[in-house]
């Protein structure tokens, strides 16, 4: 009946230090610039890559003198010395680039880590420009990890959308799987939704599961977490027991349709690739076939563990 996550999911395996200790220290983030290296990504969230797909890494030097105002410091490269590593959103890059979707699954760990906190952090600064409080201007601070009020100096911090994503099972060999309206046929995925205000995550997974599909779960698990850099979501993931005799109905209107498979049909779309973006063999009847998500996902992960159950 229950499962673990055999490892963390791919965008969660980081381990590089990530800089805090020098962040309020600016004659120390200066004085590492010269030999820094700056992550360059544009406003799609597309990055640079080298030939074989990993982060093509810029020389600070080449990018200004000094920490621009808008860089965010990301950590430390322990593979180079310990040389910073900053983050900058431009509006175009030169060379080959790639998606994090599609391309995280050919990064390292650190990599990985590395690209989801650009990713997320950017992605918060060009949302975060005004104050929540009075909607005075706000300009970065701390190596970029602050944006401070310029009227009265007040702190705003990154923000992170917490939301649940779940795995629905009978306890046995069946999972439920739900496709979103706007998605293609024979696309499942897990459940999931943001977590409201006042709500523990326990009962956002039993919200989020009813609203989505009209049924009453039951037993709400953790199993593990992970960024979701699109734009700053922590998906936390859980695992939850549906009877399979339930009507299933969808209420919210996000789903577009869910049904339940049984555990060797999971298998054999688990081996037929790696998701959503992978091409199919040649001559495969796309409709009728069950396509699961790509293993930059925690749902795929989560999937994986049931499957192997």
């Amino acid at each position: 009946m229950h499962f673990e996550l055999p490892e963390p999911p791919l965008l969660s395996r980081a381990v590089f230090d990530r800089a805090d200790a020098i962040r309020d220290d600016a004659h120390r983030m200066a004085a590492g610039w010269p030999t820094a290296k700056v992550l360059l990504i544009d406003a799609a969230g597309r990055y640079p890559v080298t030939d074989a797909g990993a982060l093509h890494w810029v020389a600070a030097t080449t990018v200004a003198e000094a920490p621009p105002a808008d860089a965010v410091i990301l950590g430390f490269d322990a593979a180079d010395g310990g040389a910073d590593l900053w983050t900058r959103r431009v509006h175009h890059i030169d060379g080959p680039t790639d998606d994090a979707r599609r391309g995280a699954t050919r990064l390292s760990a650190d990599e990985a880590g590395l690209l989801a906190t650009a990713l997320g952090i950017l992605n918060w600064h060009e949302t975060a420009r005004h104050s929540p409080v009075d909607g005075s201007p706000t300009q970065p601070a701390r190596g970029g990890w602050v944006r401070r009020s310029v009227d009265s100096g007040r702190d705003e911090f990154p923000r992170t959308d917490p939301a649940i994503i779940t795995v629905v099972h009978d306890g046995a060999d069946r999972i439920l799987l739900g496709r979103q309206a706007v998605w293609p046929d024979g696309w499942y995925s897990t459940l999931a939704g943001f977590v409201e205000p006042g709500e523990s995550l326990e009962q956002c997974v039993l919200r989020e599961v009813h609203e989505e599909v009209g049924i009453v779960v039951r037993e709400p698990r953790y199993l593990g977490s992970q960024p979701w850099p699109f734009p700053r979501s922590l998906m936390l993931g859980f695992a939850a027991i549906g009877d399979p005799t339930d009507e299933l109905a969808f209420l919210d209107g996000e789903i577009g349709d869910a049904q339940w498979f049984h555990r060797d049909e999971v298998r054999e779309a688990l081996a037929r690739g790696d998701g959503w973006s992978r091409a199919e063999a040649p001559g495969a009847d796309d409709a009728d076939r069950l396509r699961l998500p790509g293993s930059i996902s925690i749902a795929r992960s989560m999937i994986e563990a049931w499957a192997a159950g």
